[in-house]
C-alpha cells in the first residue's frame, strides 16, 4: 500500500466555449492517490477533508475511485478551491482560495497512527508540506515514517503561494529524508534559476535520495540513481493534447506503481532502490510517461486505469 499525505481540494475547471466552470475534486496529492488506485495499487489518502458540500464531493470521489479514507480527517474548516486557467496550449495555471481552509490545519495527534504495517511508501509534497501550521506536522510525519517506509516527494511548487527561500529550505530538508524525488523542470526554474535539469540531478542525487527524476513536459524525463548518477533520458509520447491538468501527478502515480510492482518500496528495499539497474529504470520511466501522456488526452486530472494503459500498449 502507498499512503499519500496532502491536500484534497476542488479544482474549478473551465468548460470549453461556455464561460462556466466545473467543480472537479483535485489537489496534487489526491490526484496521485487516485492515479495509484486506478493503476491497481492500494492507496490510502491522508487528508483533512472539509465537511461542507464540496468536501463531501471530494470524499465521494476518492472513495468511488478506490482510495482508502480510514485515516482521513473529517475537518470542520471549509474546502480549499483552485481556479484553473488554461492557456492557448492547454497548459494549466492556478489561482487558489485557501484562507482558513481544511487542508493546512494538521496536528501531530491527527497523524500519530496513520501508518501501519500495510504501508510500503509515503508520498507527500505540494502545498500541504509548505503551509502552516500543518506543514511542520507533515514534515515530522515524514521523519518518523522513514524508518519503516519509502518516502516519495514532489515539491510541486505553487509560486503564487510559496516563498522561494522558505520553499528552498523545505526542499533541502526533504532531500535528506526522501528516497524518491520527482520534480518538474518548470518547478526547478523557479526554485533554482539558472539550473538545468542535469544540474539538479547532479546535485540532488548526492543529498540522500535513491532516485531523482526531473520531468521535461512533452520532452520526457531524465533520472539518476544513487548508485549510478549518470543521467538517463527517456522521450515523451506523441499525443493529442487536451490539457496538462494533473499530468505531473499522473507521472508520479505511474512512477510509484512501477516501483511497487518491482518490489522496490519499503524501508528494507532501500538498498535495491538505490541500485536500480538502468533497464528497470528505463521501463519504470516509460510507464510513468505513458500514464502522464494518457492523462493529457482528456480534460482535467483524469488519470488512466491499468486497463487503459494496457490497451494503449497493445
Amino acid at each position: 500500500m502507498v499512503a499519500v499525505a496532502g491536500e484534497a481540494l476542488v479544482d474549478l475547471v473551465p468548460l470549453e466555449g461556455v464561460g462556466r466552470f466545473q467543480a472537479v475534486p483535485g489537489g496534487s496529492p489526491a490526484n496521485v492517490a487516485v492515479g495509484l488506485a486506478r493503476l491497481g495499487v492500494s492507496a490510502r489518502m491522508l487528508a483533512r477533508i472539509g465537511a461542507d458540500p464540496l468536501g463531501r464531493r471530494v470524499r465521494d470521489y476518492l472513495r468511488d475511485n478506490g482510495v482508502g479514507l480510514d485515516h482521513a480527517v473529517d475537518a470542520m474548516e471549509p474546502t480549499s478551491l483552485a481556479v484553473v486557467d488554461l492557456d492557448e496550449e492547454g497548459v494549466a495555471h492556478y489561482d487558489f482560495r485557501i484562507e482558513g481552509t481544511a487542508d493546512w490545519q494538521w496536528t501531530d495527534a491527527e497523524l500519530e497512527h496513520v501508518l501501519d504495517g500495510q504501508v510500503a511508501a509515503l508520498h507527500t509534497g505540494s502545498l500541504a508540506l509548505m503551509i502552516e501550521p500543518g506543514g511542520d506536522a507533515l514534515l515530522r510525519l515524514v521523519e518518523r515514517a522513514r524508518d519503516t517506509v519509502t518516502v516519495s516527494y514532489d515539491p510541486n511548487a505553487r509560486k503564487q503561494l510559496m516563498n522561494r527561500e522558505a520553499t528552498g529550505e523545505r526542499v533541502r530538508a526533504m532531500l535528506e529524508l526522501a528516497d524518491v524525488v520527482k520534480v518538474s523542470a518548470e518547478d526547478l526554474a523557479w526554485l533554482r534559476p539558472g539550473w538545468t535539469p542535469e544540474d539538479a540531478l547532479a546535485d540532488w542525487i548526492t543529498r540522500g535520495p535513491a532516485l531523482v527524476v526531473v520531468t521535461l513536459g512533452g520532452d520526457g524525463s531524465i533520472a539518476a540513481t544513487a548508485a549510478d548518477p549518470t543521467p538517463i533520458h527517456r522521450p515523451g509520447k506523441q499525443i493529442r493534447l487536451v490539457d496538462t491538468v494533473g499530468a505531473g501527478d499522473a507521472f508520479t502515480s505511474g512512477l510509484l506503481s512501477g516501483l511497487y510492482r518491482r518490489d522496490l518500496l519499503g524501508a528494507d528495499r532501500r538498498p535495491a532502490l538505490r541500485e536500480l539497474p538502468k533497464p528497470d529504470l528505463t521501463a519504470v520511466l516509460d510507464e510513468a510517461t505513458l500514464t502522464a501522456a494518457l492523462t493529457c488526452t482528456r480534460r482535467g486530472a483524469n488519470p488512466p486505469t491499468a486497463e487503459e494503459v494496457r490497451q494503449y500498449r497493445e
